[in-house]
């Protein structure tokens, strides 16, 4: 009898989970030292969203949960950053992310309008739980860590790349 784990990966869905999920995790494992080696703040485009969104659009809900679950964790356990309280509101914030999405795209089918919304959803959650922890001193930093004008763009940056890769899709 053969008690080892075995993964299905002729699934070609499996496959691109686990190459999407292990490149995730490097991103986000190497962003401060991508950070410091170009002296440019990489976390202003948000690449924990950056990832989930990719997840969004070429893998399946399931992963897409996963990711949103396990990228803020693991960036604590490797850099302690987020602080703890942020880490379980970000985790809150992606999840959130993603159960918008489906929703929405099931509602609106358009996955662009869904990206957009499901983001500005997500945040508007993430900012209204921000200002009652700060106000109650359990997060210390300010209420925006990135500015407001670069999650406007990020986020008009991830809806135009949905849009593009949904047109390639189609063709």
């Amino acid at each position: 009898m053969n008690n080892t784990l075995s993964i299905n990966l002729k699934s070609g869905e499996t496959l691109k989970a686990i190459i999407f999920d292990v490149s995730a995790i490097l991103f986000i494992f190497f962003v401060p030292a991508i950070s410091h080696m170009v002296k440019l703040p990489v976390y202003f485009v948000e690449p924990m969203r950056l990832m989930l969104i990719l997840m969004l659009l070429h893998t399946t809900k399931r992963n897409a949960y996963i990711i949103a679950l396990t990228l803020p964790v693991f960036s604590f356990l490797i850099s302690a950053h987020p602080v703890l309280p942020n880490m379980m509101l970000i985790t809150a914030e992606l999840v959130l992310n993603v159960f918008l999405f489906y929703f929405l795209v099931n509602k609106i089918k358009s996955v662009p309008a869904a990206v957009l919304t499901s983001v500005i959803g997500s945040k508007a959650f993430y900012y209204l739980v921000k200002f009652g922890l700060v106000n109650t001193a359990i997060i210390s930093s300010g209420l925006a860590g990135i500015p407001i004008y670069m999650q406007v763009i990020m986020a008009f940056v991830f809806t135009g790349y949905a849009f593009t890769a949904m047109k390639m899709k189609k063709q």
